[in-house]
């Protein structure tokens, strides 16, 4: 006899190159999870874009296979994915154009004159917390299109950023949300906590649909369906959920990656010039509140730097997953003057080291100078009691004891969690869907020391 199926929620945490459907049950662990990978298409310009038609059946074939299991009853769905997207439909639900990719060139005159109508770039940028970014300012796409394909423009019913057209796909609900509108789009003005006047005097607003909170649920439009959908969030504003959830003492997430993201949501103070010229952002959580952010290139100078290092000593890069921090090397090396520019190792003739490992150990030396250098400028006077790193770097232990030493007065922990953006999801539609309470040890905590100093 067959037992009775599981509760669960259902998380599509759709990223550039992975498409993943992950079940949790009412523990929040995973139970099931699917993956798949599609080959990009192009746009009409013949620049590489999602398989929009791929994306969409991809999502529905995930689904059939889970209730053709049987195992499951789901209670809830929901979406994460990349920002800086939109997919435009018409008044039938049907995409209009391609999904253009966010690092599409932007025109650069087209720019150029947006700039001038509304006071220049410096004083937009800081109005709309979004650095100037080209086609990753996502409301500029939007312009783009109605400048210069008025007649599409035209037939679009709704503009949706991707997390929002996945749900759109179950829900049949056209919503839009502050995590992905406050992510360097260029379309929110955070002094007035509303639209800019861009949005308006372009007409764009019409096509905008209402803001909703990112906990808000709503019916599937399938008839005999009785699973609840959520509007979905922006990635990055999803992994910062279970930390907000937990944590409620002012903190900070370091998000490592390709890009290495520290998050203050404890700091409400307005993005000045200088934050914005080194690369400050504000997001913003799905209840609206900004939260702060640095970017760093660190993850990608990184993996260059390892393949030089790797190359000059004649090794695999494997190696270097093997190596232990060794304070002797820093403390050989620190009286040196460390640069906390990004690039400044690349310079580096590496023929002055003895071996990779102290090579490696300098790299990281420089690394970690860079985010401090990023992380402190979201810092102000929150009294920021601890720094969380998750990502591959909170695995580093290098990275993560000089990180220690160079924060002496906050505690610096590596986090884990299993799939910390599509928990995110889950955990933000919680009551809906589970009657237990949050499990305590979702996130997983490893306490780096600094080394105590010798006199």
């Amino acid at each position: 006899m067959k037992g009775k199926p599981i509760p669960v929620v259902a998380i599509f945490d759709v990223g550039k190159t992975n498409k993943k459907l992950f079940l949790f049950n009412e523990q929040y662990q995973i139970v099931f999870e699917r993956s798949a990978r599609f080959l990009e298409t192009v746009d009409e310009d013949g620049d590489h874009c999602e398989n929009l038609e791929s994306l969409r059946l991809s999502v529905f074939d995930s689904l059939h296979e889970v209730f053709r299991k049987g195992e499951f009853e789901i209670k809830a769905i929901n979406f994460t994915s990349y920002g800086a997207s939109f997919v435009y439909i018409d008044k039938d639900g049907r995409p209009l154009t391609p999904l253009y990719n966010y690092l599409k060139e932007y025109p650069k005159k087209l720019l150029e004159s947006f700039y001038a109508q509304y006071g220049g770039k410096d004083k937009f940028a800081l109005e709309t917390s979004s650095p100037s970014l080209g086609s990753l300012n996502s409301g500029l796409q939007v312009y783009r299109l109605s400048k210069l394909k008025p007649a599409v423009f035209k037939e679009v019913k709704w503009a949706l950023h991707l997390p929002q057209y996945l749900s759109y796909l179950i829900s049949g609900q056209a919503y839009s949300d502050m995590t992905s509108i406050g992510c360097h789009t260029a379309l929110w003005d955070f002094s007035k906590n509303n639209y800019h006047k861009w949005v308006e005097d372009t007409g764009i607003i019409d096509k905008m649909p209402p803001i909703v909170q990112g906990d808000r649920l709503y019916r599937a439009t399938f008839p005999g369906s009785g699973y609840l959908v959520g509007s979905g969030l922006h990635d990055s504003s999803s992994a910062l959920i279970p930390y907000l959830l937990n944590f409620h003492e002012p903190f900070i997430l370091i998000s490592t990656g390709t890009w290495c993201i520290s998050f203050n949501p404890f700091n409400i103070d307005p993005l000045t010039k200088e934050e914005l010229h080194s690369d400050c952002l504000s997001y913003m959580t799905y209840t609206g509140k900004p939260v702060k952010a640095s970017r760093l290139f660190a993850g990608y100078e990184h993996e260059e730097q390892v393949k030089r290092i790797a190359k000059a000593f004649q090794i695999s890069t494997g190696k270097f997953k093997q190596i232990d921090l060794d304070w002797t090397i820093i403390e050989k090396y620190q009286a040196l003057d460390i640069s906390d520019e990004l690039s400044a190792f690349s310079t580096i003739d590496l023929s002055h080291f003895g071996d990779y490992v102290e090579a490696y150990h300098v790299l990281m030396m420089h690394l970690v100078k860079a985010q401090v250098k990023a992380t402190t400028l979201v810092m102000n006077q929150t009294g920021v009691q601890r720094i969380f790193v998750d990502g591959g770097f909170s695995r580093n232990h290098i990275y993560m004891g000089l990180l220690a030493q160079a924060f002496p007065n906050s505690e610096v922990f590596g986090a884990s969690m299993a799939q910390a953006t599509a928990l995110g999801a889950a955990l933000v539609i919680h009551e809906h869907w589970n009657s237990r309470a949050i499990p305590n040890d979702i996130i997983e905590l490893r306490y780096f020391r600094a080394k105590q100093q010798t006199h």
